[in-house]
Parts: structure tokens; C-alpha cells; sequence
């Protein structure tokens, strides 16, 4: 029996998607909630699955192609049975066939996993998979990967590189269009400058306190929690605290009203292969650290596999962005709309400061708040970015609220 194929239905906020990748090939086999097709919007990619076991009869869109909505992409034809090669059928196996190839037939592995072992060229058998029943996941293929770049022969590494010899003058360029999600970062960053009077104020913060902190009770933390203790966790609860005490900076633009929100949902921006995305923590002030330090890791992963859900990218009062984490000293981070602040937090850097007359070398960052004019003045700005650096250089305060 044929089936069709058809786009997911997207929610309201997405208009269209592209055809990402087709994980199967017409009269190649299929087994039932097996991942044969992603479809890519401007803010998540969504994952279709088999229907049941059987073959992919057609494939109606293909890849970069534009879909809607419940789009026709492809038929299935349930119950068949894969068509074999020809040249399986002219040829017995051969009894010299490696062993990994039997080996690799036993081998249990996620679709995303699959995808990226064909990509790299791994021997799955040589996996060892930590999923559940010796599931093999994209993280194991990820890590014999990297394991085997490390372990490589080191006169291997030595050995030059491959000349490529190009005729003279010669200028190569690569032309390739923008993802759907990189061509919308685009579109909102430059939305955020042209319709928002944007500026941003800057303050240095001493991280000797959070860092003795952090110090202290990392072990115990982790021990308790099963999860590290990081500095983005006490940024949040810092935050919350002064949004708290700034509810303008927590507000939103609608037309000509001005929203405030009585909670705080902060979204903290993630890097991943495929962009910037800014999953929201909902509710921050009823969380706790470790409830902080979970959902971003658990976020992070999500991000770099390509599983945000766009219920956890929505709505959001105030977003963090760390660039500190690939080196930055300074920047002036965009607004995130409808938002109408976001705090930027930067490398930590020793630096000679002045202390009680005397010069002490102490781990300084840079913040920075890109915030709205038409909403919030300086004066808010200034205490607001203030604020935060009171409670980071004395955590105590977050606990009694001071």
C-alpha cells in the first residue's frame, strides 16, 4: 500500500520549510519511526519518520527544495521489501569479506548516528555504543572520531600537506545559499538595529569572588547534583535579581504599549554548527542553580543535534550572551526583539586594578548591556548593569536580597 509523505504541520510563527537532508533513497528499506527526511525551517529542524516498515517509493521534493505546511515530499510503499543490487544478485558473497562488515551488521544505531558515521567514514563496528541496550548515539561516532584524530601517528601529523597546484591568477570562490535559519538570524539582527534605538553601556566586574566561590563548593556541588558548577548559572540568578528590581528592563514593546512581565524568562544564546539560537529558561526566579546549570546543558546538546523545540526558542523577557567563551575581551551585543535589553558577558582577563591605594592583579570581565532607548533610560541601564556587578563581586547578596 502506497503512503504519502507529507511536510509536518508547522505552528503559526513558520510560514515554510527546505527539504534538509533525505536519509533514504528511492527502493531503499525502512523500518517503522526509522528517520528518512529533515525538514529545515527558520528555526528548528523537524524530523519526518517512516510510517511503517517498507521502502521509499518517491521522493517528490528533493534536497533545498521549498515545502509547506502538509506538503506532498514523497511517497511510501508499506510492507515492500528492498530491491537488492544487481550486482549482489550476479555475485555470491565472498567468504574473504572483512570481518568488521559482519560485525558492523550487528550494530544498533540512532539515524543521527548512522548519518554521521557515513559521513566520516567510521567503522561502526569499532563503536562502542553507551545507549540504552549498546544503542551506538552520534555522541559515540563523535568521540571515536575524535579519538582518532588524537591518537594519530605522530609522523603522520608531520607529513606535509597535499600541494594543490592552481594556474596562476586563479581566484576560487564557493557560492552556497544561506540555511533557513542563518538567512533569519540575518533578517532579526538587522530588524533589531533598524527598528530599536539601541546603545550599549559597559561596566568591568572583579570575578575573584564568584571564582573563590565557585572554587569552594564545586565539588561538593557536583557531588550532590550531578552537574558542574558554572559561572552562566550565577549570571542568571543575578540577573533575575535586578530584573527584578528593574521591571523596564524585563518589559517589551507592543505597538505603542509597553508589556511588563511579572516573571523572568531568560534565554541564553547557544552556538551551534547550524547558528545562533537563544533557548529561554522559563521562570528563572523559582529555579535553582543546579536547575540552571541542567537546562543548559541539556539545551547545549539539544542545539548542536539539531532538537530545539520552537516552544523552547519562544517569548523570553531578557536574554545572556557569553562570548567569553570563544575569547572575546569586549563587544556590544544585539537585541534579541521584542526584548529591550541583553547582557553580554566576556573573556576573564588578569589586570592590574587599584585597590585601597595599592595595585592588586585581579580576574576581571567586561559586561555589557545593549538595552532600547525608547524604553529605558540610561539611568536604568547604568543601575541595572550595576547591579549585577554588586551581586557578582558579593554573592551574598542574591541570598538576602540586598
Amino acid at each position: 500500500m502506497s503512503i504519502d509523505i507529507k511536510a509536518p504541520v508547522f505552528p503559526e510563527s513558520v510560514a515554510e520549510g527546505t527539504v534538509a537532508t533525505w536519509h533514504k533513497q528511492p527502493g531503499e528499506a525502512c523500518s517503522r519511526d526509522e528517520l528518512i527526511v529533515d525538514i529545515e525551517t527558520d528555526k528548528v529542524v523537524i524530523e519526518v519518520v517512516a510510517p511503517a516498515d517498507g521502502v521509499i517509493e518517491e521522493i517528490i521534493k528533493g534536497e533545498g527544495d521549498t515545502v509547506e505546511s502538509g506538503e506532498l515530499i514523497g511517497r511510501f510503499k508499506e510492507g515492500a521489501a528492498a530491491a537488492a543490487p544487481a550486482a549482489a544478485k550476479a555475485e555470491p558473497a565472498q567468504a574473504s569479506a572483512p570481518a568488521a562488515e559482519a560485525a558492523s551488521a550487528d550494530v544498533v544505531l540512532s539515524p543521527a548516528a548512522r548519518k554521521l558515521a557515513e559521513e566520516k567514514g567510521v567503522d561502526v563496528s569499532a563503536v562502542k555504543g553507551t545507549g540504552k541496550s549498546g544503542l551506538v548515539t552520534k555522541e559515540d561516532v563523535q568521540n571515536h572520531v575524535d579519538g582518532q584524530k588524537t591518537t594519530a601517528p605522530a609522523a603522520a601529523a608531520a607529513a606535509p600537506a597535499a600541494q594543490v597546484e592552481l594556474p596562476a591568477g586563479q581566484r576560487p570562490e564557493k557560492r552556497v545559499p544561506m540555511t533557513r535559519l542563518r538567512a533569519s538570524i540575518a533578517k532579526r539582527l538587522l530588524s533589531a538595529q533598524q527598528n530599536a534605538a539601541m546603545l550599549t553601556t559597559f561596566n568591568e566586574v572583579n570575578m575573584k569572588p564568584l571564582m573563590d566561590l565557585r572554587k569552594q563548593y564545586k565539588d561538593g556541588f557536583e557531588k550532590r547534583h550531578g552537574i558542574k558548577l558554572g559561572f552562566m548559572s550565577l549570571f542568571v540568578k543575578a540577573a533575575t535579581e535586578a530584573l527584578k528590581r528593574f521591571p523596564m528592563v524585563n518589559a517589551s514593546i507592543d505597538g505603542n504599549d509597553i508589556v511588563y512581565h511579572g516573571y523572568q524568562d531568560i534565554g541564553v544564546a547557544v552556538s551551534s554548527d547550524r547558528g545562533l539560537v537563544v533557548p529561554v529558561l522559563r521562570d528563572t526566579d523559582s529555579m535553582g542553580l543546579a536547575d540552571v546549570e541542567k537546562k543548559i546543558v541539556e539545551y547545549g546538546t539539544k542545539a548542536r543535534d539539531g532538537k530545539l523545540g520552537i516552544e523552547e526558542m519562544t517569548g523570553g523577557t531578557f536574554t545572556i550572551s557569553n562570548g567569553g567563551v570563544f575569547g572575546s575581551l569586549m563587544s556590544t551585543p544585539i537585541l534579541n526583539p521584542p526584548q529591550t535589553a541583553i547582557l553580554g558577558m566576556h573573556k576573564i582577563q588578569e589586570r592590574p586594578m587599584a585597590v585601597n591605594g595599592e595595585v592588586v592583579i585581579l580576574p576581571m570581565m567586561y559586561l555589557a548591556l545593549s538595552y532600547d532607548h525608547r524604553m529605558i533610560d540610561g539611568k536604568e541601564a547604568v543601575q541595572f548593569l550595576v547591579a549585577i556587578k554588586e551581586m557578582v563581586e558579593d554573592p551574598a547578596r542574591i541570598l538576602l536580597d540586598v
